[in-house]
């Protein structure tokens, strides 16, 4: 283990160090953001997507007042789903536990569990956010930063939401190898929204708008995604990230925790009816993908993004093509269709989908 004895954890990124450490090398000053087009053009002739990062998507004022429409709309939901995948934790868990977010999607859902185990069972547990990369797996000197920390503590990983599964097989794929080094840690994927029917830990498997998916870096603690590109990353490096100081006065991520905080209030003392079991993986999701893909003709599976959350980013830091929609009169679809319009996307409407809508990557 001597190679991971350098890495320390370092004050990073805008959220408070009490909800959550970072384990990211800072990438300030070294990476330059691309363009869609030239990223996406790099991506489809076969550089990684972690080699590079996106330029931040600045909202528009209609955006961010859809934003906020949506924060007041579904907070409460939010709030429970939080609740919900929380107790699920616990009675997988236990209270010896470090939550494990993952970067950048799950570190505010990684936050609110944290803030939920505290107000209402006094746990003060450790959270920390780290890296996983679709075909690269997660950060292993994260994860042995974190096993040396706390030895006897179960590792529980968090995320905001899932799409198609990739990134739960990816975490799979991940603590398999971890486990061969001698490591005991268990892949399950707790999440806020499950529409994928992937992961067996979820607050609700219902396909709706969690807030922080609407913004990117500044509902995210002004991180930028992770990086994985041997020109900034040795070998015993944490994974890499760009901490956004220049977005500060844009910053919103401390007020949407605080907003869900409040609501947890709401949620205080129907604790003990919520429904604690965990429900087996159908991978139903994934099955709906593969009929899209040949419907739409489509030959990467990977340029289809089904869920609100995964549409989001595709219109804020991919190249789209469409977007399918189940309803186009949803009104919870508004801030899609706010980005589809400032991005000139055409939207389809695709009733034989359990998702509420999809992005499709336009091939380049």
């Amino acid at each position: 283990m001597s190679q991971y004895n350098n890495q320390t954890a370092e004050a990073f990124g805008s959220y408070a160090r009490e909800d959550v450490q970072f384990l990211l090398k800072n990438l300030n000053g070294q990476v330059e953001e691309e363009g869609l087009e030239v990223r996406e053009k790099a991506i489809q002739s076969g550089v990684h997507y972690s080699e590079m990062l996106p330029i931040e998507y600045k909202p528009t004022k209609a955006y961010l007042n859809l934003y906020k429409r949506a924060l007041d709309h579904n907070k409460g939901k939010v709030a429970h789903a939080v609740s919900v995948v929380a107790e699920q934790i616990l009675k997988r868990n236990g209270n010896d536990l470090v939550l494990v977010s993952l970067a950048r999607a799950g570190t505010p859902i990684g936050i609110l569990v944290k803030r939920y185990l505290k107000l209402f069972h006094g746990l003060d547990v450790p959270h920390y956010s780290v890296s996983i990369i679709r075909g690269r797996g997660i950060d292993e000197n994260a994860i042995h930063y974190i096993k040396r920390s706390h030895p006897k503590e179960n590792i529980q990983f968090i995320d905001g939401w899932t799409g198609k599964g990739a990134i739960t097989q990816e975490l799979y794929h991940s603590c398999k190898k971890l486990n061969e080094q001698g490591l005991s840690i268990d892949p399950s994927l707790a999440v806020l929204a499950d529409p994928g029917h992937c992961s067996p830990l979820y607050g609700t498997r219902e396909d709706f708008l969690i807030p922080n998916a609407c913004l990117n870096s500044t509902v995210s603690g002004l991180v930028s995604r992770t990086v994985l590109n041997k020109n900034y990353i040795s070998e015993h490096d944490f994974h890499g990230a760009k901490y956004y100081t220049e977005l500060l006065g844009d910053d919103r991520s401390n007020e949407y925790i605080d907003v869900i905080t409040k609501e947890l209030d709401m949620v205080k003392g129907i604790s003990e009816f919520l429904d604690h079991q965990e429900s087996a993986p159908s991978w139903q999701g994934l099955e709906e993908v593969r009929s899209i893909q040949a419907k739409q003709g489509i030959e990467q599976i990977n340029h289809i993004k089904p869920g609100v959350g995964e549409t989001t980013r595709v219109l804020l830091r991919r190249v789209p093509w469409k977007v399918l929609v189940k309803d186009q009169e949803d009104p919870a679809l508004g801030h899609i269709l706010q980005l589809a319009k400032e991005n000139n996307v055409p939207i389809e409407e695709y009733k034989e989908m359990s998702y509420a809508c999809c992005g499709l990557i336009k091939k380049v």
